[in-house]
This record gives structure tokens, sequence and C-alpha cells, in this order.
């Protein structure tokens, strides 16, 4: 098979395939900052609509390209495209969505992640046995390029361009969200956000659960496929099975987080079980199948878990004009956990040792413990059950709970 068609499938040493899927960190990393800042202050719609056409054609490349250097290309201008993604849209829910109902609405967003890989793990994998793995990215990449234009015909970018809201309606959605932006500290610019205590913390803490995310991601098909000795569409519905649990526990989670208005206590426990699901996979190795697997879906389902709450946290630490630069930065070095990730668990032996099972679980007790250095803004708490406010149209989420009317958001 041609070198270009897909790392895992070549004889190259883990090192190697462990950059070739690093990569893609390293372009995501530079763009995410960049890409929340122009978020909050140019329209969302029109960056999204280009970034899905360019992800769409860099996706199907990856089955075209013949040659390592050229695939590497590839791999990192995927990351500048995909780097546009996640602070953009988590700007523009802030545009729309409370803090009543935001860790809902931003689970209901990195719910895309497993959902996606959850059927996605399963057809690959029979695309690759049946057509091979050129053609398994050229179809998998070009229904991007058409979600584009609908994606365009449907979003607007604030509540005040939407037609099918009455005027009382914008009006409510906008002044819940003014309301909001008034109780927080002004904004600061973008230098004095980079080196605020909690961007940093945040930042760190996300670059250690990125290492295990992504160490987890990219190599648990390579895992399962040597502990079980299966074909690679076998061991594709194995492997979604970690993104099912991770749809059930991160609805569960976010839906609890939003009714309690607690964030930081539905981040971190979530870490350490994760962390010791990764250890006692570790031990396991080599002893029952059944239950290093078992381990390595809970530690997926935790692991994704706190996603929602997680960057609910963020609009509610800093306002609007700092909030899109530092969930960027936030994004941003994670982005290095995940090169971190692919990269050392390939160098550790990726799913040929149990070592990097060991070096993913010290990263999520690292990343549960940073949590507790998060400072709240002075004065303020999150409030009891019975203290939570009424929810407002935007607070319900979606106006056509007030107008009766689906509205064509996606």
């Amino acid at each position: 098979m041609r070198r270009g068609a897909w790392w895992t499938s070549c004889t190259s040493p883990p090192g190697q395939s462990g950059l070739l899927g690093g990569l893609f960190f390293i372009g995501y990393f530079l763009f995410q900052v960049p890409a929340g800042s122009f978020a909050e202050r140019r329209s969302i719609k029109s960056l999204m609509f280009w970034s899905l056409i360019a992800w769409g054609v860099l996706a199907a490349l990856q089955g075209v390209v013949t040659t390592y250097w050229l695939l590497l290309v590839v791999r990192f201008l995927l990351g500048v495209v995909e780097a546009v993604v996640l602070p953009a849209m988590l700007v523009f829910l802030s545009h729309w969505f409370s803090k009543a109902e935001r860790g809902r609405a931003d689970t209901f967003l990195i719910l895309g992640n497993p959902v996606t890989l959850l059927w996605m793990s399963v057809v690959s994998g029979y695309l690759v046995a049946a057509l091979g793995y050129q053609w398994m990215f050229i179809i998998e990449g070009l229904p991007a390029v058409a979600w584009a234009f609908v994606f365009r015909a449907l979003v607007r970018d604030r509540p005040r361009d939407a037609d099918w809201l009455s005027a009382e309606e914008r009006d409510a959605v906008e002044e819940r969200l003014a309301e909001e932006q008034r109780a927080l500290p002004p904004p600061h610019g973008i230098r004095e956000v980079m080196t605020s205590w909690n961007a940093i913390v945040l930042s760190v803490q996300y670059l250690f659960w990125s290492v295990g995310v992504y160490g987890l991601v990219f190599w648990l098909p390579s895992i399962v496929q040597q502990l079980t000795g299966r074909g690679i569409g076998s061991v594709g519905l194995l492997s979604a099975v970690r993104y099912a649990a991770a749809v059930v526990v991160m609805v569960v989670a976010s839906a609890m987080s939003d009714r309690l208005h607690l964030r930081g206590v539905f981040v971190w426990p979530f870490l350490l079980v994760a962390a010791a699901s990764f250890a006692g996979s570790y031990f396991a190795r080599g002893n029952s199948f059944v239950l290093s697997f078992v381990l390595l879906i809970v530690a997926a389902a935790a692991m994704y878990a706190p996603y929602g709450p997680y960057f609910a946290t963020i609009p509610e630490l800093f306002p609007a004009a700092d909030a899109a630069p530092a969930t960027g930065m936030i994004n941003a070095v994670g982005g290095l956990g995940g090169f971190v990730g692919t990269y050392i668990v390939g160098v550790l032996g990726g799913a040929d040792s149990a070592a990097p099972l060991a070096f993913l679980a010290a990263c999520l007790l690292v990343a549960a413990l940073l949590m507790f250095a998060v400072r709240r803004p002075r004065g303020e708490a999150d409030p009891a059950p019975a203290q939570r406010p009424v929810r407002s149209p935007s607070a319900r989420g979606v106006p056509a709970q007030v107008t009766g009317r689906r509205p064509p958001v996606g």
C-alpha cells in the first residue's frame, strides 16, 4: 500500500506514526486564539462556512497523497483549519444561551465528537476492509463540503439576526445575555487574559486532560486489535462502544451541572475516575482482556463527561470580549496535549506496551488536581439550587419553546 494511504497501515515505527498523528495538533495550537478573537468580533457563520470546505478537501487529500512528508503537510493544515471550529462554536453558543443552560448547549456541541466517532468507528473499519484507506478518507471528507452550505443557510450569528423571532423575543434573549455580562468584571484585553491566573491554570489543566483523551482516541483501535487479534471491522465495532458510553454520561453530567449550577464538581471527579481506570487497565493488561477493555471504556466515558460543564465555566470567569481569546488559548494548549498524547504513547510502544496506560493515568490525575486551583471571580459563588433564576427564552436555549416554531439553527 502507498505510504500516504494512512500511517497506521505502514510499517513505519511507532514514533513516526505518532508524529503523523500529533502534527495535526501543532497547526491546531497556532490558530486557536486568533480564531476565538475573530469569532467574537466578526461573522461566525462565514468563518465556519469556509473552514468546513477547507476541512473536507484536506481530509479527502489524506487518501490521495503518496509521500510521508506531503502527508505531514496535509495533517498540519488540517489542524489549522480545525483550530477554528471549537472556539468559534463555543463563542457562537455564548451568543445564544445563558449560563442557566450553557452546560447542556456546550455538551450537545461536543457530543458531535463521540457520536460521530461512535458510528464512524464502525463505518470506517468496514470501508477500509472493503475499499482501502484511500477511499475511506475521500468518502468521509467530502460530506463536510456539502454541510458547509447547509450551515450557512440555517445559522444566524446572534439572536438579533434571527428572522424567525419576534422583536420582543430577540430583545428578551439579548437582554438576558447582556445582564450576565454586566455581572462580570470589565474586559482587559488579550495580553492580560493570556497572563491571568485562571487562563494559565485552565490551559495547563486542559493540556494534561487532552493527553489522556487523544492518547486513547488515536491508539485504542490498535490496542484493541493487539488484545483481541481481530480484523479491523470488528475492532472498529469494539472501539465504538466507548463512544456510546461517553454520550450517555456527557448528557447526564451536563444536565446535573446546569440544574445545580455547579461546574468544578462535574469535572475533577470524572477525571479521577478516568485516571483510576487507566491504572486498573495497566495492571489488568495481559491477565484479562474483558476487564482491561471495560476499564478503557470507563476511562473514555469519564474523560468525555466533563466537557460541557468545563467549557461552560470559561464565560462565567471572563467577560465576552475576554472569554473568546481565553477559550482559544485553553483549547490551543490542549491541542499540544493532543500532540503529546499521540506522540509519547507511540514512543512508549503504542499498542505493544502497557506503559502508555500508566502515563495516561498520571496525566489525568494531574488534570483533576489542577481544577482545585481555579479561582472564581471575587464575591461570586455558585448559587444553591433553590436560588436559580427563572429561565428566560435564551435560558431555555431554543426560542422555539416560546414561539412554537422550530428555529433554523441546525
